[in-house]
């Protein structure tokens, strides 16, 4: 098979002598990665090898570390007096990624304390199953290569197990194990009538040992559990640690923090006058009772108003000229997998693979947790209008399908989270801002997602001081947002695993709409809200501190007549 072909940015303004050196680096490791990880090849849309699994050992991480660590010093030596002005850029953010990676294996280590193997199965499985880049028959031929490697997989992960593990976070992998037999089974439903006898056969003892082993491997997590700790906060030095690798324009912690409880004030202020808006008479407790008693009677109802929203949103950015439709962009919006809905109580987005032909996101909404009756008042009417505003347009989607049109690898492997989610939380404002369903119903709930959102900072931050506990979390979010039970567990179980993550996005949306402010200072009456909207999305998913001096470039090049640094040219 011909080797891939990867993007190379044009340097800019003109190239630098070690620029070609650069890009060999960051080449060399992508294929590295790719090799080593086809799992996440598949995701990115290189499917050469999806019908084999990564190396789920021990020894295969600790490679991926000395990699890692290679990489890093390779990055390292080279002099950025010898690259152009965008390549020096890049070379910071490719080192920006490379020490975030080392903390996640090297401190944080939550692959050594917590059984991924049903994360690892589920992802190896739905990369393939949910995308039609092939025919379904060809697709379902590398799952079922994929299912018979399961049982060699779970015993690789249980290698990795070598420190103390997580009561909560086995139990997490137990319930996912219990669940995994629902994934299979739409597997193997899905071949009947489109794979032959002998295909079908086979497809169906896969599915048969897969789930053996899954059982197995579930049961042997149960018998362990005596052995277990609930240890899982960060700490407060280590948290500290993170939060500055972490690019939020100088902010540490506490002030962090302190924008947690400010924007909690600041938006249940906004939702009493939301709420008076509706109806003045009763109580705002009412009135929220209210707008979530208003929803579809089903869930298939629901998804088609999910649908409905995304469908509306998208035509009212382009009527209002709010950002630019990348050409062939396209969404589906399906229920989520029962093996996912333990950790995604709501909805999620995935984006399209970068390297598909034909790349298209993937929009999951999820029915309910654990079948809670009260499940369908999540999906009313005003709250399905907002996630589809953050989830698909102009949210995650539209974001992300203009990012992974940048021919940076460095910047399709950046995770920045407090700019992908703070941009889907910014887009739900701005859309009220420009009149897409902007009644008080609609705030309401906008301000009660920004509610929640707050929230989150506070329970980031103070969980992994080791100042909460999760029942404590729980309960401090259902207090303020009147979630139903099931649902803020689900939440506050994955703050646990995932610091800062949870952070991101209320933050990230100060970060950005502090950003357009400092803009519109500075370009005054030239500042256009649509070309804004498309140099962030053009530049990629970097951390807001990036965006903010590729735009203070991109003044400095339109001014001298040159291109912009950040633009995705070639």
């Amino acid at each position: 098979m011909a080797e891939l072909a990867l993007p190379r940015p044009v340097s800019q303004p003109t190239e630098g002598p070690l620029d070609g050196k650069f890009w060999d680096l960051v080449e060399a490791d992508f294929r590295r990665m790719i090799k080593d990880h086809p799992i996440y090849a598949t995701y990115l849309g290189i499917h050469d090898d999806d019908g084999r699994l990564d190396d789920a050992t021990r020894d295969a991480v600790v490679q991926d570390i000395d990699d890692a660590g290679k990489f890093q010093r390779e990055v390292e030596s080279i002099d950025p007096a010898g690259l152009s002005e965008s390549v020096r850029l890049e070379r910071e953010l490719a080192l920006h990624n490379v020490k975030r990676e080392l903390f996640n294996s090297e401190v944080h280590r939550v692959w050594e304390r917590r059984s991924t193997a049903m994360d690892g199965v589920g992802d190896a499985l739905f990369s393939v199953f949910a995308r039609d880049y092939a025919p379904l028959a060809e697709r379902l031929a590398s799952i079922t290569s994929r299912l018979e490697a399961v049982p060699v997989a779970l015993e690789q992960y249980k290698t990795r197990a070598t420190a103390p593990q997580v009561r909560l976070w086995q139990e997490l992998e137990i319930d996912s194990g219990e669940q995994m037999p629902f994934l299979f089974n739409e597997i193997k439903a899905a071949g009947k009538g489109v794979l032959d006898e002998r295909a079908q056969g086979r497809l169906d003892k896969a599915v048969e040992t897969a789930a053996g082993a899954t059982a197995a491997y579930v049961e042997t997590i149960k018998a362990s559990m005596g052995s277990t700790v609930e240890s899982w906060a960060l700490g407060s030095e280590t948290y500290d640690q993170l939060v500055g690798l972490r690019a939020f324009d100088g902010l540490d912690a506490s002030q962090i923090l302190e924008i947690g409880y400010e924007q909690l004030a600041l938006n249940k202020a906004a939702r009493v006058e939301a709420a008076r808006r509706i109806d003045s008479t009763v109580a705002e407790s009412v009135v929220v009772d209210r707008v979530k008693s208003n929803h579809p009677a089903t869930f298939d109802e629901a998804l088609a108003a999910y649908k409905d929203a995304m469908i509306r949103a998208r035509a009212h950015i382009i009527e209002h000229d709010i950002a630019t439709m990348p050409p062939g962009e396209q969404i589906s919006v399906i229920t989520t997998p029962e093996y996912l809905r333990s950790v995604i109580p709501f909805a999620a987005y995935f984006e399209p693979p970068k390297f598909d032909k034909h790349p298209s996101g993937i929009y999951i909404v999820t029915p309910s947790v654990g079948d809670d009756p009260n499940a369908m008042r999540e999906h009313n009417f005003a709250s399905i209008s907002n996630t589809s505003v953050h989830e698909a347009y102009p949210g995650h989607h539209l974001q992300l399908s203009a990012a992974t049109r940048h021919p940076s690898l460095v910047r399709l492997l950046t995770d920045a989270p407090e700019f992908v989610e703070g941009w889907g939380m910014y887009s739900e404002q701005m859309m009220r801002e420009q009149g897409f369903d902007a009644g008080p119903e609609f705030l309401l709930a906008m301000r009660t997602d920004a509610i929640w959102r707050a929230c989150r900072i506070i329970l980031d931050v103070r969980m992994h001081r080791g100042e909460l506990t999760v029942d404590e979390a729980t309960a401090f979010l259902i207090e303020h947002t009147a979630f139903e039970h099931a649902n803020a567990q689900a939440e506050v179980f994955r703050y646990t695993y995932t610091p800062t993550y949870q952070l991101s996005y209320l933050l990230g949306k100060v970060l950005l709409l502090q950003l357009r402010s400092d803009e519109q200072k500075r370009l005054g009456d030239k500042f256009s809200l649509k070309n804004f909207h498309d140099a962030l999305m053009r530049n990629g998913s970097l951390p807001i501190s990036f965006h903010r001096r590729l735009l203070a470039a991109e003044a400095a090049a339109s001014g001298s007549g040159a291109g912009a640094p950040g633009a995705a040219n070639g």
